[in-house]
């Protein structure tokens, strides 16, 4: 008999970010019209990414969820899961070895690929995690009760997010993620613009949609009316 003295395995649980594709039509030639204008702005980003589909808002239509997949994974997007789905969506969903994630009312609210629906206002926490070291590419550093402060640099590769706002000290190659719970007033604060991605509350641009005047610059990221606005730190 074969005495095994360690464990094989484990579970746990884990803050990953996740693309939310939300669905608002069910025909496939827009999906595929739309899909490919977003893609082409960012294909490295969105390369060998996983992503949950949400059907919440066409549950009722008539869906070839199979095309959706399949055109997904042509783009080299990774579908995982679908959430949301009617009882067949989801039958359909599982023949195509996709997961289903249960909806939850504080879900918290990843990038959203096509309309970012508006967040609702969570309540704020004072506490603030402190980064003194790089955060290497890789990496991945979360503030889920506050704030997050790096006092180093954000490598390429990386991704740093907190429930409200970040500061960077040094210069962020990486993804940074402000307000993932849903805080719209989350601000991120930049001494050296080289970001990959920048996002408040599920609304993001990609680093070609920077203005190339702010890059390199100290600035700060914030939304107005659902938008994501950057600007000089220092007028």
């Amino acid at each position: 008999m074969k005495v095994i003295n360690s464990s094989a395995l484990e579970f746990k649980g884990n803050l990953l970010t996740l693309m939310v594709l939300h669905l608002f039509e069910s025909d496939t030639e827009i999906i595929a019209e739309q899909l490919a204008e977003k893609i082409s702005k960012a294909p490295s980003f969105f390369q060998h990414a996983p992503i949950v589909i949400d059907l919440q808002a066409v549950r009722k239509n008539k869906l070839d969820l199979a095309d959706i997949v399949s055109l997904l994974r042509t783009y080299g997007l990774i579908p995982v899961a679908v959430r949301g789905g009617s009882p067949l969506q989801d039958k359909i969903a599982f023949s195509l070895n996709l997961g289903r994630l249960a909806e939850k009312k504080n879900d918290r609210q990843p990038i959203n690929l096509l309309e970012p629906k508006k967040p609702a206002k969570p309540p704020i926490s004072s506490t603030t995690k402190i980064i003194t070291q790089p955060v290497r590419s890789g990496q991945q550093v979360a503030a889920l009760n506050g704030d997050l402060i790096v006092l180093s640099s954000v490598s390429q590769g990386a991704e740093i997010l907190a429930h409200r706002h970040i500061h960077i000290y040094g210069p962020l190659r990486g993804r940074a993620l402000a307000g993932i719970n849903g805080d719209n007033e989350a601000r991120i604060f930049c001494q050296d613009l080289k970001a990959e991605l920048l996002s408040i509350a599920g609304h993001y641009k990609v680093n070609e949609d920077i203005p190339a005047g702010l890059m390199d610059k100290p600035v700060q990221v914030y939304l107005d009316e659902e938008s994501l606005k950057i600007l000089p730190l220092f007028s």
